[in-house]
């Protein structure tokens, strides 16, 4: 009752086919460039949440055929954000159900009257299903969160008088048993206890299911003749690297494109002509991960023009190789051990809504701890993100929204048909970034249930079908001898809170239980292990000695233990650990958690634990063991502890 019919009949129909829905088009990031522009409507919008009992009064009374404000009340939301912790008032906290975002923006009168202008609006991300009108027509619709979505206003702008543009953006947050991620209505009948119509949403995750518009909205212009994706792969033997690239010209029967690759200083490397073919670059500078390479994450830029300077776009370009044997993960052919964190898009007041501050200080925060690298847990994070990453050599596993995945019924062919189109979404957006070395297609699933053999057997075989140049890995925290997916994937991702979910409390069986895990799952599927989550909840400023749960001291006696084991089995086939949690975040109330999940090294407002320090010094020494640091940076991991 609280999503639109269109939703499960369209999924129905993509099952029924048995293919995913092909996507159309390319999803590069919009940037300037001497053939177009990018106009950022982010920023106060009107908004309105749908109270009525079947949050269907919005579309009933069709709100988006008129300004929002005449249809009711409306109060000033801040794109990006979540919409949740806006306000003071407890039901926009907790709200399910449709919202509606409406801003009025001035279109230049040169976009509209050159009718050789393509106009496009873009919309970052938007939490889960969405509809999108320009001036009362609808224009777009899209399922799931997390996700870029767009669409070509154009001919909408130019079939209404004047240059304003009323954007009206309906969003759902509802969460179904064949949504990414998953979850279930729960409607109340004891009429004794609940009143009429009383429902709650129930989810498999622990996180807050954070809601609204999230990344920046923005207006961009291409020419008609405009490219519209751009593929590249690389390689290198000894000082020759490779660059293959593949362009997508739309609106042109006959493009002309031409490539240039530029070092850092401006000075052409290499250049080619036509839509595809390969760059050979010599004396190559690869791309190499922070604290592996004296001169780490350097990228080159590669400019792309159709037909002469009719349209140009820039890409940085990284160049560099990912390999996996059975006990070693290789960037350049040379082992790379993950020493790094998962993270959260979550902050106070702005929930999971994009922010450069918190984005710049939570990168200055791993490089300060010797992070090399994080997990986008448990869902795409925004593409600036992943951009600063590139530039500054930390490493990603990229993981999709397919995290809770509990219940039989979300692995039918109507969640796989979706799943799938998440995947080729995500692939689609991320696959030049050369931070980005593997995909992530689920995060402890139910992995233990006989569907999740196939389930997975074809999500990991499509995902590697868009993109054969990375692994594909997903995270279990299930028992290595039931586990369906396992056989499929390229690393083996474990899960496991040992002496905090299990035997609480007795850090002395970590050592005995940790070194079982790592050999049962070796010793089945001969493929590394990352250690993809581990920890304990520490609250901020709670001491015991000895230690006991929830204090700082027990947080980092936890973490030694496991450290223990790390530094024995990483001389085998262990290739990294990511600490759970980067920073407290914030979940759904319940009587586990204390305003939220505690088990970050860091605090909500980004001030370290005792367990920071601790994570900070393992992570210098063991980056410094490499002997490949610049000399900065062995003088820095040598006296600074």
């Amino acid at each position: 009752q609280l999503l639109p019919r269109s939703v499960s009949k369209c999924a129905l129909l993509a099952a029924i086919c048995g293919v995913c829905r092909s996507l159309q088009g390319g999803m590069l990031f919009p940037t300037e460039s001497p053939s177009r522009e990018v106009k950022d409507v982010s920023g106060l919008w009107r908004f309105r949440a749908d109270l009525s009992p079947e949050r269907n009064r919005g579309f009933e009374q069709q709100w988006y055929r008129s300004p929002l404000a005449q249809t009711g009340p409306v109060i000033d939301m801040p794109v990006p954000s979540s919409y949740n912790d806006i306000t003071q008032d407890a039901k926009i906290r907790d709200f399910i159900g449709w919202v509606w975002y409406e801003k009025d923006v001035w279109v230049p009168a040169r976009w509209i009257q050159d009718r050789g202008t393509r106009i496009v609006l873009r919309v970052g991300s938007a939490h889960y299903y969405s509809v999108l009108w320009v001036n009362g027509v609808k224009a777009a619709e899209h399922e799931g969160g997390h996700l870029p979505f767009e669409a070509d206003i154009g001919g909408v702008l130019r079939q209404t008088s004047g240059n304003q543009c009323r954007i009206t953006i309906a969003v759902n947050n509802t969460l179904t048993l064949e949504t990414l991620p998953p979850g279930t209505i729960q409607y109340m009948t004891d009429r004794s206890r609940y009143p009429a119509g009383y429902f709650v949403q129930n989810t498999n995750f622990d996180f807050f299911n954070y809601a609204g518009i999230h990344r920046p909205v923005l207006l961009y212009t291409t020419p008609t003749a405009h490219i519209d994706d751009i593929t590249v792969e690389t390689t290198f033997s000894d000082n020759i690297g490779l660059v293959s690239f593949n362009v997508s010209v739309l609106g042109s029967s006959k493009p002309a494109v031409k490539v240039t690759l530029s070092a850092h200083d401006g000075r052409c490397v290499a250049s080619a002509d036509g839509i595809r073919g390969v760059l050979k670059v010599t004396d190559v500078n690869l791309w190499w991960p922070y604290l592996m390479h004296e001169n780490p994450a350097y990228l080159y830029s590669m400019e792309v023009t159709e037909d002469g300077q009719t349209d140009v776009y820039t890409l940085p370009v990284g160049i560099r190789t990912v390999k996996v044997t059975s006990t070693q993960f290789l960037i350049n052919n040379k082992p790379f051990y993950f020493h790094g964190v998962n993270k959260h898009e979550d902050a106070d007041i702005r929930g999971k809504g994009f922010d450069w501050p918190l984005v710049v200080k939570d990168f200055n925060l791993m490089k300060w701890m010797g992070v090399n690298s994080f997990r986008t847990s448990h869902y795409p994070y925004a593409e600036e993100i992943l951009q600063t990453a590139d530039r500054h050599g930390i490493v990603i596993i990229d993981e999709c929204p397919g995290v809770g995945i509990k219940d039989i019924r979300s692995f039918g062919n109507v969640s796989l048909a979706h799943h799938l189109t998440v995947m080729e979404e995500l692939v689609r957006r991320d696959k030049n970034h050369p931070s980005v070395v593997m995909w992530s297609v689920a995060n402890e699933p139910a992995s233990e249930m006989p569907p999740a053999g196939f389930y997975f057997k074809e999500l990991v075989s499509h995902t590697k079908s868009l993109d054969s140049s990375r692994p594909v890995t997903y995270i279990t925290d299930s028992n290595y001898a039931r586990d369906q997916g396992a056989p499929y994937v390229d690393v083996i991702c474990v899960n496991s809170y040992l002496s905090w979910y299990h035997d609480p409390g007795h850090t002395e069986l970590i050592s005995l239980q940790l070194n079982t895990q790592f050999d049962d799952w070796f010793g089945k599927y001969q493929k590394p292990i990352i250690q993809s989550e581990y920890g304990a909840d520490a609250v901020s400023g709670l001491h015991s000695d000895p230690p006991m749960m929830f204090t700082e001291e027990y947080q980092t006696t936890v973490l030694q233990n496991y450290h223990n084991v790390f530094d024995q089995k990483r001389k085998e086939f262990v290739i990294g650990e990511l600490i759970w949690n980067f920073a407290d975040f914030m979940t759904a109330q319940t009587i586990t958690r204390v305003v939220g999940n505690k088990k970050g090294i860091l605090t909500r407002q980004r001030q370290p634990k005792a367990g920071a320090f601790l994570l900070r010094e393992r992570y210098w020494r063991i980056a410094n063991e490499t002997g490949a640091l610049p000399a900065w940076a062995r003088f820095f991991a040598l006296f600074t502890f």
